[in-house]
């Protein structure tokens, strides 16, 4: 079973002037190499996941992370179930021969959800989203040290550059940690943050081994299931009743968490961890609109400089995947 694909084109009239892209490389690991379907899934994953950030926004304050985390993993269950029985896999598309390696990217999963949804109740949308670019950055390095992926200096620069900006748009939180007031719990939420990016890293990590022998439903599945169990253990930290619009938001966050999910694990069958990795970037202009749209935040120069920075990161990796497309096409064609 394959996950629901999204075409890099962008109609019928880019499909007739567009060449004809290379025939899909066959990996040893059973993967298929197409990192224009990767980057085109992984796009539609973060502006789910962005709508997802928006909603978590709004209960933040009233809604302990840990609660968050539950009605996120629970209600993505149903969405995964809908997706296996109108696929007609639903027997085959939860077997798995795997449960540590699900358990440890639950751990993982679960814990980067915990510290994030807690930083979402501090800091503005846009610097919660800045933040979360230290998960992509961090991928390609631990894929690096964990899977041996191959990662060139071209991508390595351009993801030192991604990271630049985002230290340029949080370096100011970080010195007011020894005060107290506002900005301490600014600079906590910026702490909390950067901490649950370490563990996301860790977990998409998790995700790329995962994909190798699993398939991408069970990932999902297994992933949903684990982190509503495990986020049970935050009960006795102050779970609150919410009311009836506060719990539509949750169930709400669960459904596109769930969505958000399965083609951010598709987008790993057809391209390495540290190719789509910096298309997380994408979500900085997504938040900035949904900040000053939906909470009326306005990014300041920094925050808009820092933005300049990242994007133009991702369009140098854009560029130059592109770049390496067509010379292994002229290759192919020159056999």
């Amino acid at each position: 079973m394959s996950p629901p694909e999204a075409s890099p084109k962008a109609g019928p009239e880019a499909a007739r002037e567009a060449p004809p892209e290379p025939p899909p490389e066959p990996q040893r690991d059973g993967r298929i190499a197409n990192p224009l379907r990767g980057i085109a899934l992984k796009l539609v994953s973060v502006g789910v996941f962005m709508a997802m950030a928006a909603l978590i926004k709004i209960v933040a304050p009233t809604v302990p992370a840990g609660e968050v985390v539950f009605f996120r993993s629970a209600f993505a269950v149903p969405v995964i179930l809908v997706w296996l029985m109108a696929t007609h896999s639903l027997r085959v598309g939860i077997e798995t021969h795997n449960f540590m390696g699900h358990l440890w990217r639950g751990l993982a999963g679960t814990t980067a959800m915990g510290f994030a949804f807690f930083g979402y109740g501090l800091l503005p949308l846009p610097e919660v989203t800045a933040l979360g670019f230290a998960a992509p950055i961090l991928t390609v390095i631990f894929a690096a040290m964990f899977l041996g992926e191959e990662v060139r200096a071209f991508r390595l620069i351009a993801v030192a550059i991604g990271m630049a900006g985002v230290l340029i748009i949080l370096s100011p939180r970080l010195g007011a940690l020894p005060a107290a007031g506002a900005g301490s719990r600014e600079a906590l939420g910026a702490v909390s943050v950067l901490t649950g990016a370490v563990f996301a890293a860790l977990a998409q990590v998790f995700v790329r081994k995962l994909v190798s022998n699993e398939r991408t439903s069970a990932i999902v599945f297994y992933f949903s299931i684990n982190s509503a169990l495990l986020s049970l253990v935050t009960l006795p930290m102050g779970w609150v009743w919410p009311d009836g619009e506060t719990f539509a938001l949750l169930v709400l966050c669960g459904l596109l968490g769930g969505i958000g999910q399965i083609f951010l694990t598709a987008c790993y069958r057809y391209a390495d961890a540290s190719v789509v990795a910096p298309f997380d970037y994408a979500a900085m202009v997504l938040s900035i609109v949904i900040g000053y749209v939906g909470f009326g935040e306005v990014p300041s120069s920094r925050v808009l400089l820092g933005a300049c920075v990242v994007i133009a990161a991702g369009i140098l990796i854009i560029w130059r995947e592109r770049q390496l497309g067509l010379e292994r096409a002229r290759a192919s064609r020159a056999l």
